[in-house]
């Protein structure tokens, strides 16, 4: 393992996309966020996407600092159009009109669409709660095909996430975020970089289930590209029938209804997602919110533990912690990821001291 120092890995990624073709700004807000994965434990989201996301510049999936188009505008609904911009420069954009017009009238809706990845969907989520906003955010890939249905084995869904988040007064907020597939499409890539191994069953095949990443990427070198369109097998939804169910109102609400489509084959990748925000104090001008949230969530924790449990925790709690942890230590990394981020350094025209100088 690699461990690398939080703000040596962010000027580090920085100067990559900078040479990849983004402005400092849009380089560093990348860097930021992805490093802000890793930070939370998220590392399917994080710093490992860093060798895709420089060949979707290359191939023109994605354009740097791309500008967004609103073409739909209404005071509480807006559809973003990003231009296929990156995700961490749509994004942002699209959730501060979602704070904004919630702030405004009391409740927003803000569609997303063709826009490139836009990483772990708990930031939004938590730059809304930092204003006070509560939020729901529907999410499909649009070109990603990777998830098999409940009672199939052929792919038919993108990982599809359901992010909500809700604030707290004096207190971190609640932000539950999770794809509906049994794991992220970024954690089967961890796991193929000799990182932390699939839970049992995670993936399936013509053969039944399986924890192998071959199967959704075929044959691959420790340092190559993971190209999922080369696997036979699939990702598996969560929760039997409910995640699939989920999975399915994400490709319809976050693909369907915002104009970025639902998955299929053949076409361009593009994140589109469905938006809501809620502004409390129009809806609960008694400040009963977060008096009962704070009750039940102590409620909630107060209860006797399972075998093999020190505590009862809430959605938000664990990042914390590992927040914490990671900001203190460094963040550790996958021999195999971190060369590949190195040899994408390379690419760039970045040398083999400015490489070592970032991991020392």
């Amino acid at each position: 393992m690699v461990t690398v120092q939080v703000q040596k890995l962010i000027a580090f990624v920085t100067d990559i996309f900078v040479r990849s073709g983004s402005s400092k700004a849009e380089a560093a807000r990348i860097a930021m966020y992805l490093t802000t994965a890793n930070l939370t434990g998220h590392d399917s989201h994080g710093v490992i996407r860093v060798p895709r996301y420089v060949n979707w510049v290359k191939d023109g999936s994605i354009v740097p600092d791309q500008k967004i188009k609103l073409t739909v505008d209404t005071p509480s609904l807006t559809v973003v159009d990003g231009q296929y911009g990156f995700g961490q420069t749509v994004g942002p954009q699209a959730v501060a009109i979602g704070i904004r017009k919630a702030k405004e009238n009391g409740l927003a809706a803000v569609a997303v669409r063709n826009t490139g990845h836009i990483g772990r969907v708990g930031d939004w989520a938590e730059m809304a709660a930092a204003e006070g906003i509560v939020s729901v955010h529907f999410v499909n890939a649009a070109g990603s095909i990777l998830v098999a249905p409940f009672g199939g084995v052929e792919r038919r869904f993108s990982t599809a996430p359901y992010c909500v988040g809700v604030p707290r007064k004096n207190a971190p907020p609640v932000v539950l975020d999770f794809a509906t597939s049994h794991v992220a499409e970024g954690k089967v890539l961890v796991a193929s970089r000799g990182g932390k191994k699939l839970p049992e069953g995670a993936l399936i095949g013509p053969d039944g289930p399986s924890e192998d990443p071959h199967l959704l990427y075929g044959e691959y070198t420790p340092e190559g590209v993971r190209d999922h369109s080369q696997g036979k097998g699939a990702i598996r939804a969560f929760g039997e029938h409910k995640g699939s169910g989920l999975a399915l109102m994400c490709e319809l609400l976050g693909g369907a209804l915002t104009g970025n489509g639902a998955t299929s084959a053949g076409r361009k990748f593009s994140n589109g997602s469905l938006s809501f925000y809620i502004d409390p104090e129009r809806l609960d001008s008694a400040e009963f919110f977060d008096t009962e949230t704070a009750r039940y969530i102590a409620y909630v924790k107060d209860t006797k533990r399972a075998a093999g449990h020190d505590a009862v925790l809430v959605p938000g709690e664990p990042e914390a912690k590992m927040r914490a942890e990671r900001t203190a230590n460094g963040i550790p990394l996958s021999d195999d990821t971190w060369e590949s981020i190195a040899v994408t350094a390379r690419s760039l025209g970045i040398n083999d001291t400015a490489i070592a100088d970032a991991r020392a």
